[in-house]
């Protein structure tokens, strides 16, 4: 496979080396030198946007933001050849997607979880929307890239269910602190009531992986920062009112994100689970 990845930060750069390690030499293009200088030395090929787009079939898109992808997209479609499939794994906009695939290229949302780790292991999950076919072409990449996929729908599904799952685990950062504090102050040390918490109905993906991995060890360092937390919060918001869907018990937990900008963005989304609103 001809793989081009546009964009090599924490996720695309783990993509990239997982690739290398599976037999394949994707060809990388990032805007910041070092980057790029980072994947040459893994053994990656590196072009320019517009090369990397002449020159490979199958584009992954690993980028920071809905604005990014637009921008990104300008200016490599006219350097697209026929056949060729672009994979947008960043957490985008619905409307972004449609639109692309609207002005007539292969283009397929399949934004990721599972973190930097995931991504360099080769385990992710990713929400797949777009046409079947395209889809079904991409799959013998998707198989290298990740664990499981899920196919939601048609062009935007994907990036409208991303948005559905990074809201409710910011929520639910929020809610499984609070919820240990309430124990601590009943005397339940925080660990066994986790445990009891993730023996029951009340546990979730944040209770059985974030506190364990990356809170109570004090780690906060899964890779995924505030910033693109809060970015993702303003878009469940954004996607709500864009429908007129009112969101009454999570408006308070976006506020609680907006609020607490005394931790950086540049921080360990976990970090959240610090923050009491004092």
């Amino acid at each position: 496979m001809n793989i081009g990845i546009i964009g090599c930060g924490n996720m695309g750069g783990g993509m990239a080396a997982n690739l290398l390690d599976r037999g394949q030499t994707p060809t990388c293009f990032d805007p910041d030198p070092a980057i790029l200088a980072k994947m040459a030395a893994l053994g990656a090929k590196t072009a320019s946007a517009a090369e990397l787009a002449r020159n490979c079939d199958r584009i992954l898109l690993s980028l920071p933001k809905a604005a990014v992808v637009r921008a990104v997209m300008a200016e490599i479609t006219p350097h697209l050849g026929a056949g060729s499939v672009v994979l947008d794994t960043s957490t985008s906009t619905p409307e972004t997607s449609q639109a692309i695939a609207a002005s007539g290229v292969t283009f397929v949302d399949g934004p990721v979880s599972g973190g930097p780790a995931a991504a360099r292991a080769g385990t992710m999950t990713m929400l797949l929307g777009g046409d079947a076919k395209a889809i079904e072409d991409l799959r013998p990449l998707i198989a290298l890239l990740t664990a499981k996929t899920v196919v939601v729908g048609a062009s935007g599904a994907g990036h409208a269910a991303k948005i559905a799952n990074n809201m409710l685990c910011a929520a639910n950062l929020v809610l499984v602190a609070e919820a240990l504090r309430l124990g601590a102050a009943a005397g339940v040390d925080p660990t066994a009531l986790l445990e009891g918490i993730n023996a029951g109905s009340g546990r979730s993906g944040v209770s059985e992986v974030n506190f364990p991995k990356w809170v109570l060890n004090g780690a906060f360092n899964s890779g995924f920062t505030m910033g693109l937390m809060r970015k993702d919060v303003g878009l469940a918001l954004d996607l709500a009112a864009e429908n007129a869907i009112s969101l009454p018990a999570f408006a308070p937990i976006a506020k609680l994100w907006a609020e607490s900008r005394d931790i950086p963005d540049s921080a360990d989304f976990n970090a959240i689970t610090q923050y009491t609103g004092a």
